[in-house]
Formats: structure tokens, sequence, C-alpha cells
């Protein structure tokens, strides 16, 4: 699989400085709504767009189990996985996050004829 990698932050020490635990924050990358978040349990990219009605999740919050909540429903969903842990079905696309020594980055999926 190739993936476009988007540096996010110079290091990992500037990312915890701008990204709080628990805070949302919402990227537009390569044409892509992504909403970006924190915890201890490491840093998680999702898609934006709520698949049960189309909410921004970035507007939402994260629990402590590691989920994320739609402001509008409150359906869940794990930030690892991105698999619906309430309300249906539905999965979110997930965004692989890498910590290097020269930043963090992001990686979004090449699409077919970019390869």
């Amino acid at each position: 699989m190739s993936y476009h990698w988007i540096k996010l932050y110079e290091s990992e020490e500037e990312m915890v400085n701008n990204l709080l635990p628990g805070r949302l924050i919402l990227l537009d990358l390569r044409g892509n709504k992504i909403c970006l978040s924190r915890n201890e349990k490491g840093v998680f990219a999702v898609q934006d767009k709520c698949p049960h009605n189309g909410a921004s999740l970035s507007r939402g919050f994260c629990s402590a189990n590691n989920e994320i909540i739609c402001p509008l429903h409150r359906y869940s969903f794990d930030l690892s996985s991105g698999k619906a842990t309430s309300g249906g079905a539905y999965t979110l696309q997930t965004y692989p996050i890498e910590i290097k020594n020269d930043g963090v980055w992001l990686g979004i999926k090449a699409k077919w004829w970019e390869l």
C-alpha cells in the first residue's frame, strides 16, 4: 500500500505542546477532512464525517475508552480501529500516524492513478 506522508509537526514535543489530550483538531489534507486526537493511548486520525448522519466528529468529544463521540446522535467509534462501539455497524476510515526523529507524519492512501 502506498501513502502520501504529510508532516503534521516538526517534532513529538511540538505535537505534545499543540495537541492537548482529548482535544480534537480538524485537518483538511489532500481533499480529506480528518479529525486528529491524542490521549494516553496514542495519537489517532480518523475521517471527520460521521458515517451515520454526516456530522463533523471534530465537534464531538473523546471518551476515556479511546472512543470519539459524534456530537449529533452520540454514536461512538473506536479511535484505533474506526469500528462503531455503539449505534450501528458503521466504520470510520483511519489514517496511520508515525512519530519519527524528523517529525510527526500522517499517511493518506495514494489513489491508483498516483502510483
